[in-house]
């Protein structure tokens, strides 16, 4: 009888210090998969993958709007946790984790936080060839570099959910080459190139560097971050910033294509701007370590590399990424370097290029004066609705309206009920149930919005 009991007394002491080890797991761990087996019997259980779900969502702030959306992404986030877990327990030089793309399908990441396009051959511009930094035998180069220890490179930024990498990637080598110049380190506006630059470029759906170098040259200079603040979406051209030409460059060149070496030497000398293959799922979770995952050179995303260096043996780039600083390294990644491909990791060698700069910038205009007010949106003779606002009749009798209201929205669907709206996004009116979704047979919907009454002008406009 004592044998049975003592037997009863330890199995139910490690029944009890098991429970108490699945209810502390609140955040992700990578160590615990200690058996390297994440088969559907020894993976995590519902309470501790429920648990981390709701651990993430507080420390990304996120929330959702639409009706079941909150479940739907809880088994995106699921895909995704079994996935960064199945690499995790593998042997790799570098470590995935649940960043602030956790809770997105693969595609939904790459078509929002990408932004390289490729223009129509009828706009592109001859490329600048320059054999400066062209890597010659005899060459001697140092071992490792990095352009933040001189203070060439400022603070990680966030582009959100605006497809405007190539502006980051610009701007962080125009920062560069002007520090080095200068002796000043001076932040500089993407927001410009996103609302400026549209001869070629085309804001939050993309763009080139070649193309934002040649707008930042033809316009005289750019202004900076500070008096040019990022948004993070397409807006109209604020002139009058655009006017405020702080910092300027002399020209842009191409690093020699397909040469890791010239790259090399390039990168000795400043910052590079260059384009990547970055739609994989492994860099879409990447969090640290050297980057060797499967690429491709299909170029999609625009960074800019800062460095390089070595580490047990494996040479990498050291690449500045404009996620924000929760992503990756603090917001960089090491990614490999001198692989077998002459394109280089992810196509890190196929389209490089780099500001450039000779003369000294012109004196600080300092802060630029109001703009004009925003434009009214016309609704008809007698009533308006402000900027970025869409009219819907409030009002109509035989086809004619004879009250107008606005939806707080750009773009918006007009609902039936002459009372609501629903965003660009959304633009399927469900008026019964006050909610609006993507597509008719959509399970995603959110709350339908309220107009607001449109502003009654004192005479009739005159038209033409």
């Amino acid at each position: 009888m004592k044998l049975v009991s003592m037997v009863t007394l330890l199995l139910f002491a490690l029944f009890a210090v098991a429970s108490a080890v699945d209810m502390s797991i609140i955040s992700y761990d990578a160590t615990h998969m200690t058996s390297g087996d994440t088969s559907s019997a020894n993976w995590r259980t519902d309470d501790e993958v429920n648990a981390l779900y709701e651990s993430w969502l507080v420390e990304h702030g996120k929330t959702y709007n639409a009706l079941g959306e909150k479940d739907q992404r809880f088994q995106i986030f699921k895909d995704n946790l079994r996935y960064i877990d199945d690499h995790n327990a593998g042997d790799h030089t570098y470590k995935l984790g649940l960043n602030k793309f956790a809770d997105l399908t693969n595609e939904e990441y790459r078509t929002t936080y990408t932004g390289i396009r490729t223009i129509d051959a009828k706009k592109k511009l001859s490329k600048v060839k320059s054999d400066r930094y062209a890597f010659r035998s005899g060459d001697e180069l140092p071992d490792s570099v990095d352009w933040r220890d001189s203070g060439a490179v400022t603070e990680v930024k966030d582009q959100g959910s605006c497809g405007s990498c190539w502006a980051f990637s610009t701007t962080g080598s125009v920062e560069g080459i002007n520090k080095i110049v200068t002796g000043d380190l001076i932040s500089v506006s993407e927001q410009e190139l996103v609302d400026c630059d549209t001869s070629y470029n085309e804001g939050c759906n993309g763009g080139l560097m070649d193309y934002a170098f040649q707008f930042i040259i033809k316009n005289g200079g750019i202004d900076t971050e500070e008096d040019y603040p990022y948004t993070g979406r397409d807006g109209r051209c604020d002139a009058n910033k655009k006017n405020a030409k702080v910092v300027t460059i002399d020209g842009y060149e191409d690093v020699p294509v397909n040469d890791e070496l010239s790259l090399k030497k390039a990168a000795v000398n400043q910052p590079i701007a260059v384009a990547i293959e970055a739609g994989g799922r492994d860099f879409q979770f990447y969090t640290s370590g050297i980057f060797a995952g499967s690429c491709g050179t299909a170029l999609d995303h625009g960074v800019l590399v800062v460095g390089y260096g070595t580490e047990s043996g494996k040479d990498y780039w050291i690449v500045k990424n404009s996620w924000g600083a929760a992503w990756g390294e603090s917001g960089y990644l090491k990614m490999e370097r001198n692989i077998a491909s002459k394109t280089g990791k992810c196509g890190i060698a196929m389209e490089a290029s780099y500001a450039l700069k000779t003369s000294d910038n012109p004196p600080n205009p300092g802060p630029t004066p109001p703009s004009p007010a925003a434009p009214e949106v016309v609704c008809d003779e007698y009533s308006t609705c402000p900027e970025s606002t869409t009219c819907c009749c409030v009002y109509e009798y035989y086809g004619y309206c004879f009250a107008w209201g606005c939806c707080p929205l750009e773009g918006a669907t007009c609902c039936d009920d002459h009372y609501s709206c629903c965003p660009h996004d959304y633009p399927v009116c469900n008026v019964r149930r006050g909610t609006c979704s993507k597509s008719k047979n959509s399970p995603l919907e959110i709350s339908a919005i309220k107009r607001i009454l449109a502003t009654p002008t004192k005479l009739k406009r005159k038209s033409g």
